[in-house]
């Protein structure tokens, strides 16, 4: 999913890395995870390793809000995996683990077009959900879509996102809610692929 689109992009950083030490954050999961968020969703708010578990090349990294004082708990919780064999290969992160706010439709994986049908389950009070399809290529969203409202337990939630200028060969789908404390409180996401 991020940030690299193929294993060639991944092996073509590691030949960097041996001969000039470039981009070494590709090697800490926390990094590679706030690197994600911030840099690559655009949520500049969630700063903040909350958790971590690390098991040989599978990582579960917890990221939340860098303030206000006080607010703990995680914003989602990230996972990577080291992409290639070598002891050099770098994190790569495929997704997020999701307890009370998932996107589940359009599933892992899938070919999509647009306009983008997704869906998942969400807990919580007036929340306000939004939709974006990003690409690794691209600084802007390729598509938006919000706010549907929400809330509940475990209810179902659904939103349709038109989107253009596929290029890469996988797109992120990002659902976010927020409003309470901070633009963005909790945050999914999956990734698909573009016909």
């Amino acid at each position: 999913m991020w940030p690299f689109t193929t294993l060639a992009e991944a092996r073509a950083w590691e030949r960097d890395f041996h001969s000039s030490g470039h981009q070494p954050w590709h090697l800490d999961p926390d990094q590679t995870a706030l690197s994600f968020t911030q840099g690559y969703l655009g949520f500049q708010d969630i700063g903040r390793v909350t958790a971590r578990t690390v098991k040989g090349r599978d990582a579960r990294i917890g990221v939340g809000l860098s303030g206000p004082a006080g607010v703990t708990g995680s914003a989602a919780v990230i996972h990577l995996v080291r992409y290639g064999t070598g002891p050099d290969a770098p994190w790569e992160v495929v997704g997020t683990d999701d307890t009370t706010f998932s996107l589940t439709i359009p599933g892992y994986g899938l070919i999509v077009r647009s306009p983008l049908l997704t869906g998942g389950r969400i807990t919580g009070v007036d929340e306000g959900i939004r939709i974006q399809v990003r690409q690794p290529s691209s600084a802007a969203p390729l598509g938006t879509s919000c706010c549907t409202p929400a809330g509940g337990n475990g209810r179902r939630w659904k939103e349709s996102v038109p989107f253009s200028g596929a290029e890469d060969p996988v797109l992120t789908i990002v659902a976010s809610t927020g409003g309470h404390i901070a633009e963005v409180e909790r945050f999914t996401v999956t990734a698909v692929r573009t016909g």
